[in-house]
């Protein structure tokens, strides 16, 4: 069989598809987009880009302006909350059988994968369906306004710049004040397996840190990682010290957690006293003493 060399004509239908193929997830970028679900791919891979200028269009003009005012790193934690990811990724399109849109979120340590369902539309207002694959299914609302779609919710909260901000903003705080809490209790577990295998308490938390292959030693004992061992992590710095060293035996320790940065990474201030009880306090960064409030959960 003969294959026909193409004509002009054909030279210029395949130019113009091409540009099509490759046109299509660039162009709808300013807010304008024709459609809600394709409104919300752009606002997605927006946020995926960690691209604040291109999210914005998307957003209520109020809402648009609270967001441009935000600090930056408020800004960066509402663009990842968004696309679920830590930083800047590169956003793929795709569609399913149905023609559902697929937005895929690459980032070099993790991919995240949109998948949308029916459009819900009345009139000035719709309502999309996502579900992200090994994660939650969510709505995000639209409303028409000035020619395009943008967001007005995210489940069933409002979207509210300013007030989820600050919500975030606490809610991180509380996530990283419990991270603390279960931090000083590991440490402490590793302490007591340290004492039990060397007969003493170690003289710093580096003696716990990671030991190179099949070279555990009293100064490498691999019961911790290498940030703890260096005495921070998750917003935290981490003091140990031995109390008693009068008797061998009845040698006993503290350990106290205060935040990195104040207000940002956490409030609160923690000491584990010698009896294992976890004090805590809002000491403005300092360190937390025995005279502060028992956490009720404390053992």
């Amino acid at each position: 069989m003969r294959i026909r060399a193409p004509l002009p004509a054909d030279f210029a239908a395949v130019a113009l598809l091409l540009i099509l193929l490759f046109a299509a997830p660039l162009r709808a970028q300013d807010g304008t987009e024709s459609g809600p679900a394709s409104a919300l791919a752009s606002a997605l891979s927006a946020a995926c880009r960690a691209d604040e200028s291109h999210f914005a269009n998307y957003l209520t003009q109020q809402n648009a302006v609270a967001f441009k005012a935000l600090p930056a790193d408020q800004r960066t934690s509402l663009l990842q909350r968004f696309s679920l990811v830590g930083e800047a990724g590169k956003p793929l399109l795709d569609s399913d059988p149905q023609n559902h849109i697929i937005l895929r979120c690459q980032t070099p340590e993790t991919t995240v994968e949109f998948r949308f369902g029916d459009l819900r539309l009345h009139e000035n207002l719709a309502f999309v369906p996502v579900a992200v694959v090994d994660g939650q299914q969510t709505e995000f609302g639209l409303v028409r306004e000035n020619g395009g779609w943008r967001l007005i919710s995210l489940g069933l909260v409002l979207l509210d710049i300013p007030q989820l901000s600050k919500q975030w903003a606490e809610s991180d705080l509380a996530s990283h004040e419990q991270a603390a809490i279960t931090a000083l209790r590991g440490l402490a577990d590793s302490i007591e397996t340290y004492r039990r295998a060397y007969g003493k308490l170690p003289d710093s938390l580096a003696q716990l840190g990671p030991a190179p292959k099949d070279q555990i030693s009293p100064e490498q004992a691999s019961l911790i990682n290498e940030h703890l061992a260096a005495g921070t992590t998750g917003g935290y710095r981490f003091r140990y010290r031995i109390v008693s060293a009068s008797q061998e035996g009845n040698q006993m320790f503290e350990l106290a957690a205060v935040p990195e940065a104040y207000g940002k990474t956490g409030r609160q201030s923690f000491l584990m006293d010698t009896s294992g009880k976890i004090h805590a306090a809002d000491k403005h960064g300092d360190l937390a003493t025995a005279d502060d409030s028992l956490l009720a959960e404390s053992p």
